[in-house]
């Protein structure tokens, strides 16, 4: 168990030491972008075809679907299936914009530290000076590993979204 637990656990450990406390809200942003990225994921493939069916269904029940009354109601439909399948994507792109920022104020944090050291050792002291140093820039590419992973996933969802409602058109216009 203890091997366990210095395998994984003291790397991880260490790396956020080095890298300061920026990375605590970095990795509650990531965790927060992922569920959400997750959550999409799960609704196009679990939650979406049942809704199609369901709206495709309650379209064919209709007697009337030409008149000018049945239009609005299939595109208020397909309106509705819009904001379902678009839900979350604004607020994971925010936060997927949020990472980078993040990264900078871990740069801007850690070179704090690293002039502070400047003031007190002076410039002769190297090894005070690496802890600053890794403190600016761990979080800095943390922050921009993190966005990137989301940047993907987030233009597959809206694609997804997209690629979704255009069904949802056409199966209703050929009923």
């Amino acid at each position: 168990m203890i091997f366990l637990y210095e395998s994984l656990f003291v790397p991880i450990r260490d790396f956020f030491e080095a890298g300061g406390d920026v990375l605590f809200g970095i990795l509650f942003v990531t965790i927060l972008m992922w569920t959400l990225i997750i959550e999409r994921i799960w609704f196009y493939y679990f939650v979406l075809p049942g809704k199609v069916k369901e709206i495709e269904g309650r379209w064919n029940d209709r007697a009337d679907t030409f008149s000018w009354f049945a239009r609005q109601v299939r595109q208020q439909m397909v309106s509705e299936i819009g904001v379902e399948c678009r839900q979350y994507l604004q607020i994971i792109k925010a936060l997927m914009a949020i990472l980078p920022l993040l990264g900078l104020l871990g740069t801007v944090t850690g070179m704090i530290s690293v002039f502070d050291v400047m003031a007190f050792a002076g410039t002769g002291n190297a090894r005070l000076m690496a802890a600053g140093v890794s403190r600016a820039t761990i979080p800095t590419m943390a922050g921009l590993v993190a966005a990137l992973s989301g940047l993907y996933f987030t233009a597959w969802l809206e694609q997804k979204s997209n690629r979704a409602v255009a069904k949802v058109e056409d199966v209703l216009a050929h009923h």
